[in-house]
C-alpha cells in the first residue's frame, strides 16, 4: 500500500463513515446479528459500539494497520471478543461453516474480486447463517448511474479501489445469496455516492455446497 493508502485513507473514511445517519443505519444492520459473527471490511471498528448482547464473539478482517490502532479504544470498551483473523476477504483465514452471521458495511464496493470475497463468505457461513450488508452502490436512477460509471476510475484512484457502480444486489444472487430484506434509499450528499442498500441475505440451498 502507499502512504496515502496506509495512513491518510484510514482517516478520511472513519470521518466520512462516521456521521449521525450512517451511524443510525449502522445501527439497524448489527441489531439483528448473533452468535459468532465475521465482519469483513472491519476498518476502524464503527460498528463496534452497536453489537448486541447477542453477538459471542467477532473475527475481524481488515488489510489497514492504521484501522486497527484507530479501533483500540472501541475495542476497549466492548464487552463483545474481537479477534483480528486476516487482511484479506478474498481468502479468510476461518473453516467451513465456522460463523453464524457475516457482517459488511461499506466494503463490498472496494474488494478486487468481489465474487472471489463472496464465494469466501458463502463457505464459512454454518447452514442457517446470514449477511448483514450496509453498501453504497448503483442508483437505479439512469442519470446518476451514468455519472457513477464516469466517476468509478476516479473514485478507484483516490479512495483505495472503491466502486460507485456496483449493483450490490446483483452480485449478492450472482454469488449464491437470496436477499430476504432490502432496503433501498439516497442518503443526504451528492447522489452517485450516496445510494444505500441495506439488508440482510443467506446462502440458497442450491449453493450452500459450493
Amino acid at each position: 500500500m502507499s502512504f496515502y493508502e496506509d495512513h491518510i485513507l484510514p482517516r478520511c473514511v472513519e470521518l466520512t463513515l462516521s456521521t449521525r445517519p450512517v451511524r443510525r443505519a449502522r445501527e439497524r444492520v448489527v441489531a439483528a446479528l448473533s452468535g459468532e459473527v465475521l465482519e469483513i471490511g472491519f476498518g476502524s471498528g464503527l460498528n463496534v459500539p452497536y453489537y448486541p448482547s447477542a453477538v459471542t464473539k467477532v473475527h475481524a478482517v481488515d488489510p489497514s494497520a492504521l484501522g486497527q490502532k484507530l479501533a483500540a479504544k472501541r475495542l476497549a470498551a466492548s464487552p463483545v471478543a474481537v479477534e483480528w483473523s486476516g487482511l484479506d476477504g478474498e481468502k479468510l483465514q476461518l473453516p467451513d461453516a465456522s460463523v453464524d452471521a457475516v457482517l459488511s458495511t461499506f466494503t463490498l464496493c472496494t474488494i478486487p474480486d468481489v465474487g472471489r470475497a463472496l464465494a469466501e463468505l458463502r463457505r464459512v457461513l454454518r447452514p442457517a447463517g446470514t449477511l448483514h450488508f450496509l453498501e453504497h452502490g448503483r442508483s437505479p436512477d439512469a442519470s446518476i448511474a451514468k455519472w457513477q460509471d464516469r466517476l468509478t476510475p476516479v473514485q478507484k484512484f483516490f479512495a483505495g479501489g472503491c466502486h460507485l457502480n456496483r449493483d450490490v444486489s446483483v452480485i449478492l444472487r450472482a454469488a449464491g445469496f437470496s436477499i430476504d430484506a432490502l432496503s433501498n434509499y439516497y442518503m443526504r450528499g451528492p447522489k452517485v455516492g450516496t445510494y444505500l442498500y441495506e439488508g440482510r441475505a443467506h446462502v440458497e440451498a442450491s449453493s450452500s455446497g459450493q
